[in-house]
């Protein structure tokens, strides 16, 4: 994985280079057309003109069933058979982003992005041969991200642009609450139950934009670090996302998408001494991060005239077409993205 981060640097390096020998042109790359954004799942894929805002909310919804080991679908059976107390069945997590752009030049767009979480997962406990089901949840702020967008080219309806942030570790990684072990006391809850990282990380990538008269594209390769073990004395995996999408534009105020996603996330390092591994298996961090190939379909919409021009609304279901995860986990389902954009 540090190949991979080194060679999103020496893509970024060389992007610069290109960049400078690069003339400029009036036959660029415009954002002026539903399809001049990417679907709304993906972040970071634009810049802006110097002097323009933008503001925009998210809602993301994300349904995780059933269970599976590495690629192969498995019975809570299974996960008993395995040493656990306890097998997850459902999470759903609810995720609210409010973001903000701000470009004060031509080449640099600067851009935050808030987020409120909302998890959810029932379980299955084996106890005196008896199945107990029960739930847990757990809600707050996370993690902020601050970014800078530089754009290298915007030349032949082209353009190319880095993206260089960090993650500020503002999500509590110490929820707690009621399980039927713990009585009447709230315990802590396993790792993809807590809203942060705790770590300070960085996220570096390059995008990579194109477009003709009907048709546009774009690539983006991104990478997520974490720096350092959190105050529970664990780490979360990096995480590795090579997105592609291609959009036609139907009218001037739509646009239909398709996405294709690769991603790798690391397994977490360290571990919390709160937790035990062998209760359940989302406390295991044996069973964290795997490799991933998911899908998208969407359409953007844009408000080309009057009061309320530039004003965006896009929306992607995504569903996964391969996943092989690291040890046992809960197989990911539908995600469903919808978000609103106004530019000024």
């Amino acid at each position: 994985m540090k190949n991979l981060y080194l060679a999103l640097l020496c893509a970024f390096a060389t992007a610069v280079a290109f960049a400078q020998k690069a003339s400029t042109t009036t036959n660029v790359w415009t954002s002026g057309r539903p399809d001049g954004h990417a679907p709304i799942s993906v972040m970071g894929d634009h810049t802006h003109h110097k002097g323009e805002w933008m503001f925009s909310y998210r809602f993301m919804y994300m349904n995780m069933e059933d269970i599976q080991k590495n690629t192969n679908n498995i019975t809570t059976s299974d996960v008993y058979s395995n040493g656990y107390m306890v097998a997850p069945l459902k999470m759903n997590m609810k995720m609210h982003m409010v973001g903000a752009m701000h470009a004060i030049s031509n080449k640099i767009t600067f851009m935050a992005m808030f987020n409120y979480l909302e998890n959810d997962m029932d379980l299955q406990m084996m106890m005196n041969n008896m199945n107990t089901k029960f739930s847990t949840s757990s809600s707050g702020f996370g993690d902020i991200k601050v970014s800078m967008l530089y754009q290298f080219l915007n030349k032949n309806r082209q353009e190319l642009h880095g993206i260089l942030g960090i993650s500020i570790p503002t999500g509590n990684i110490n929820k707690k609450d009621y399980t039927p072990m713990s009585q009447d006391k709230k315990v802590i809850l396993p790792y993809p139950m807590q809203i942060g990282s705790g770590s300070l990380g960085t996220n570096i990538g390059l995008t990579y934009l194109g477009q003709n008269s009907l048709i546009s594209w774009g690539s983006q390769l991104k990478g997520t670090l974490y720096f350092g073990t959190n105050n529970n004395d664990y780490r979360l995996g990096n995480s590795y996302d090579w997105n592609n999408w291609v959009a036609l534009k139907a009218t001037n105020w739509l646009s239909f998408s398709a996405r294709i996603e690769g991603k790798i996330v690391d397994d977490i390092s360290g571990a919390n001494p709160d937790l035990m591994p062998m209760m359940v298996t989302t406390a295991n961090t044996q069973n964290s991060g795997g490799k991933y190939l998911n899908s998208g379909l969407g359409f953007n919409t844009l408000i080309p005239n009057g009061s309320l021009k530039d004003l965006r609304l896009g929306f992607e279901l995504g569903y996964p077409l391969y996943q092989n995860v690291n040890g046992i986990q809960l197989t990911q389902k539908q995600t469903m993205t919808v978000g609103l954009q106004y530019a000024f």
